[in-house]
């Protein structure tokens, strides 16, 4: 009882505070999803912290807060870290100790140039469990097409007829989505990631209801991830500025549905969904033909401009209905 009594405390909230003394309160396996986007330890100015420590001390502190997230984390949920390939060697190394490795997967997000180095084009997420009864969900993305004569770019050798009309299962190399660069679509953050990002992960790891928790919130993508797929969540963010604008990106955020089943969108395309939703969903598109036009014709949705929600509405509520199909998606 005193376990569930912590948990509702913190449930849906974003707390600020130090992630360690939160996670030490939290009980043994009781969440569904760890994801931590930690400081990399690259000198960046956040708004009242210095990202900078010496490597023995950065390494020290990353190992406590890894060591949290496996802890609280239940047998059947995943852990997730984001970071560059120079301490993620570091956490992978550790994270084998006291956890089960899954995937090393690949964000392809340009970098910057550095001098004398490759230059920087990928950043990596580690993908963790802690027994084989983990969840785990097949995920489609969208095919990657021309972006001016719209043909599908991959080669299926010979096998053009079995291309699923949505897109590929997803493999542990994501191209398709891209850094955040214009402004307008920022915060007062210099290490903002993607909503749909974190989106991904959420639907190939959990179910609705499950609660994830992001122990370095920064803006609120992770919360409001979850939120517009009908997961909870408890967001743990140290500066007292980046909860305010977390809060304030949560009292606005909507869920993102398509006939009863969660999706993930971006400037009014689905790019991401779970492959057992596709024949619940496949009615809310305008699907090309035939296979053969599949080639160069992308598939749409029914409906040509989306509205989005203004009221948060349960799973089993009436949603907005569009011909033979239900729809409701809530735009950025």
């Amino acid at each position: 009882m005193q376990d569930k009594i912590i948990i509702n405390e913190l449930v849906n909230k974003v707390i600020q505070g130090d992630c360690l003394k939160i996670m030490s309160q939290i009980p043994d396996n009781s969440i569904d999803i760890t994801f931590a986007d930690p400081p990399f330890n690259l000198k960046k100015k956040y708004n009242n912290y210095y990202d900078e420590r010496e490597v023995e001390v950065y390494l020290s502190w990353c190992k406590n807060w890894l060591s949290e997230m496996v802890r609280i984390t239940k047998p059947t949920g995943s852990i997730f870290v984001h970071n560059i390939p120079k301490w993620l060697i570091y956490f992978g190394n550790f994270l084998n100790e006291i956890a089960i490795f899954r995937h090393w997967i690949v964000w392809d997000a340009m970098g910057s140039p550095l001098g004398r180095t490759l230059l920087p084009n990928h950043y990596g997420i580690l993908y963790y469990v802690k027994s084989d009864k983990f969840k785990f969900y097949d995920i489609r993305m969208l095919h990657k097409r021309c972006r001016n004569c719209k043909y599908i770019l991959q080669d299926y050798g010979g096998k053009k007829n079995q291309m699923h009309h949505f897109g590929p299962l997803l493999s542990d190399v994501w191209t398709d989505i891209h850094r955040i660069r214009h402004k307008k679509r920022r915060d007062e953050h210099p290490c903002q990631l993607p909503i749909h990002l974190l989106e991904r992960l959420i639907l190939m790891s959990s179910d609705e209801g499950d609660i994830v928790l992001d122990p370095f919130l920064g803006t609120g993508t992770t919360a409001v991830a979850a939120k517009k797929l009908g997961r909870r969540f408890i967001g743990i963010e140290i500066d007292p500025k980046y909860v305010e604008i977390s809060k304030a990106k949560l009292q606005h955020t909507k869920p993102s549905l398509i006939n009863e089943c969660y999706v993930s969108n971006f400037l009014n395309k689905i790019l991401t969904i779970r492959d057992k939703d596709w024949e619940k969903i496949q009615n809310a598109f305008i699907l090309p033909k035939t296979i053969k036009h599949l080639e160069f014709q992308e598939i749409v949705l029914s409906n040509n401009k989306i509205t989005p929600s203004h009221n948060k509405k349960p799973i089993n509520d009436k949603l907005l209905r569009n011909e033979n199909c239900q729809l409701e998606i809530n735009l950025e």
